[in-house]
């Protein structure tokens, strides 16, 4: 990009880190709006069942977990934007099916094809495509949290578009967002100098089975499942309770979500900050596990709303930890060179956790009730509990990456923060990419980057 050597994004970068994490935060947006109330439409479809509603819920994890990696390696021979237009263009299609489904079978076929539009993975190779490797992280981080606002803003919105052109109308309208999402990539998504793969953000085939032996990481990815895993089943009665048993109406289910999620955030933060300055990531995290068991025993044995609402709380203070910690923890674990490996294997985890909490927590829910899908959640959490308790204490070391040329690995050691390089050349470039593990607390930047501004 020949841009000068910086800690900050370059306009260009800005713009791409923006727009694609708009186009990001606009196919979850439509992934999760329907969540806070799908379970309230029950009656209205003939022969459906708590099983097939949450099969309906889940469905798109099973097809997105499967067709991301795939997806992303079809993009390193066609190209990104090509690759991206159709995923989205096969997301608005099972959106208008979903939308125009008299049937719950007809929600689910949508569903599953809405899944099958699975774009995370070219979209993260196309931003790293887009920004130099010294400030990769920061636009990852960029689209990251667009998908953490997308999951709090669909919570709030889904009642209220729900309230005013029900179920079928969040359906289509998550089509419009889809087509939004093409217009925004098409005219604001600058275009790539060349699009080649990336170790830092890519599946790598090679790299598979190593990063699959590697009993940390798997617990991380048993850990994302398992939280996606519970999401899934509490939305698939929550809604029910607040409805059914608290007398909430369906479209004031928004009020309790927005305070709930601003509060939640308010006392998450604290921790995070304390879990990265003190070096106290594993007992936060294992702290988040057991906030979450504690909710659940909550709501297991709630009858008035204030106690729900309590829970609802603290399950979200413990999965906002958690979301926020996971990806980190996988970052800290992974060999640099196996990052984009293990983020792949990780996000495939997290989709799939969607498709087994919304199966299983159906199926519990259809032959045990509200209770039965509880007592699911708390026993597979506390088997989380224990593989988290065996989980080794994190390195503390991030990923970083430069673009260098005669640069030595002495030289990279010698900066103040460096703790492992390794060298790999750029075959698409005369550069060498080096692949970098740091303590960041007291990382010279500066120096760093001299290195890399000097070739």
């Amino acid at each position: 990009m020949n841009q000068p050597i910086t800690t900050n994004l370059a306009s260009q970068e800005r713009r791409a880190a923006l727009s694609l994490a708009m186009i990001y935060a606009f196919r979850m947006l439509g992934i999760f709006m329907v969540l806070p109330v799908f379970a309230l439409y029950q009656d209205d479809f003939p022969n459906a069942t708590p099983f097939l509603m949450g099969l309906a819920v889940g469905i798109y994890g099973l097809t997105q977990s499967l067709l991301q990696i795939p997806f992303g390696m079809l993009s390193d021979r066609i190209g990104r934007k090509p690759v991206i237009v159709v995923g989205l263009l096969i997301f608005a299609i099972g959106s208008v099916i979903a939308g125009s489904a008299q049937s719950i079978e007809g929600i689910i076929f949508g569903r599953a094809i809405q899944g099958a539009g699975a774009i995370a993975a070219a979209l993260m190779a196309l931003a790293a495509d887009l920004s130099r490797e010294e400030h990769r992280t920061k636009m990852m981080a960029l689209i990251g949290a667009s998908i953490g606002a997308s999951f709090a803003v669909s919570m709030v919105v889904g009642p209220l578009i729900n309230d005013w052109i029900g179920i079928s109308g969040i359906f289509y309208s998550t089509a419009v967002l889809a087509l939004v999402g093409i217009a925004i990539l098409l005219l604001l998504v600058p275009d790539p100098r060349q699009c080649h793969f990336h170790r830092d953000a890519e599946v790598d085939s090679h790299s598979l089975f190593s990063v699959l032996k590697n009993t940390q990481l798997l617990r991380l990815d048993a850990g994302i499942l398992i939280l996606h895993f519970v999401l899934m089943c509490l939305f698939l009665v929550l809604p029910l309770e607040l409805q059914n048993n608290l007398s909430v109406a369906a479209e004031q289910h928004w009020q309790i979500y927005l305070p709930v999620f601003v509060l939640a955030l308010t006392i998450m933060v604290p921790f995070i900050i304390l879990a990265e300055r003190k070096q106290a990531i594993k007992a936060i995290f294992i702290g988040a596990i057991i906030t979450l068991i504690v909710a659940m025993i909550m709501f297991l044995n709630s009858q008035v709303l204030w106690l729900t609402v309590s829970a609802l709380v603290i399950f979200f203070v413990g999965f906002n930890l958690l979301e926020a910690s996971l990806p980190s923890l996988v970052s800290k674990t992974a060999p640099a060179t196996q990052k984009g490996t293990a983020m792949g294997m990780y996000s495939s985890s997290q989709f799939f956790g969607a498709f087994a909490g919304g199966t299983i927590g159906g199926y519990a829910h259809q032959h045990w009730g509200v209770q039965g899908v509880y007592l699911t959640v708390i026993t597979v959490l506390i088997i989380w509990l224990l593989l988290a308790l065996t989980m080794e204490k994190p390195s503390y070391l991030s990923t970083y990456l430069l673009n260098v040329t005669d640069v030595s690995v002495e030289q990279l050691l010698a900066v103040d923060g460096v703790v492992e390089v390794t060298l790999i050349d750029d075959e698409n470039d005369d550069a060498i990419v080096a692949y970098l593990k740091v303590k960041k607390h007291i990382l010279d930047e500066e120096k760093l980057l001299s290195l890399a501004s000097s070739n």
